[in-house]
């Protein structure tokens, strides 16, 4: 990921999950992002699993929580932030477009909603459920199926949002699941859920 792709992720993603999932993004919010975009974090890779070609996500499966959903596009509202999934009776996740695909070295980020207002639960509803060594499988594009295998789940402050470890560089293909979480007032929801996977295996797509 370049430079720029970085900064414009860093702080179009964060000021998108604080707004889209009823939350709004104040000054300490803004300074986080700012700092994650001139400082992003390197981390070591210990995974032997070759990274693969960029390829769009069409489908996440999460067995441990009963999760089969479709994937859509994501890109930039016209205020410049992230776009979420539409509120829907038919909730899908959805994949930022300008991070890597599931599979190519870097953060891949997916969102999702927690809840949807009068349609009842989201898609990533149970996230917080996950445990270390869930699987995740991306169905991409090509055919492909990429495997990730959880390494932790944080539940945190929308105010403390950990944006260096979400959106940081890392010199491996790692997978990033947000939804909302903790206690709900009205429409708002406190906390950030963050389940944070690494690329374990590959399937390669059919000849």
């Amino acid at each position: 990921m370049t430079p720029l792709s970085r900064r414009v992720l860093a702080t179009t993603a964060l000021a998108a999950l604080l707004v889209g999932c009823g939350g709004g993004q104040g000054d300490d919010a803004s300074r986080t992002a700012r700092h994650a975009a001139a400082a992003p974090s390197s981390h070591a890779s210990a995974n032997s699993v070759p990274p693969l070609e960029r390829s769009v996500p069409v489908g996440l499966r999460i067995p441990a929580i009963g999760v089969d959903t479709p994937v859509m596009r994501l890109g930039l509202a016209a205020d410049g932030t992230v776009e979420v999934p539409p509120v829907t009776d038919d909730d899908r996740a959805g994949w930022y477009r300008h991070s890597p695909t599931p599979g190519q070295v870097g953060p891949a980020v997916v969102l999702g909603h927690v809840t949807v207002g009068t349609h009842g639960d989201g898609v990533f509803r149970h996230l917080a459920r996950l445990h270390r060594g869930d699987r995740i499988e991306a169905r991409l594009e090509n055919g492909t199926a990429a495997e990730f295998r959880v390494t932790a789940v944080r539940t945190v402050a929308k105010a403390d949002f950990p944006t260096d470890d979400v959106y940081g560089d890392v010199d491996r293909p790692e997978l990033r699941l947000i939804t909302c979480g903790g206690p709900r007032v009205g429409e708002e929801y406190r906390d950030n859920v963050i389940a944070f996977a690494e690329l374990a295996s590959t399937s390669p797509a059919p000849a």
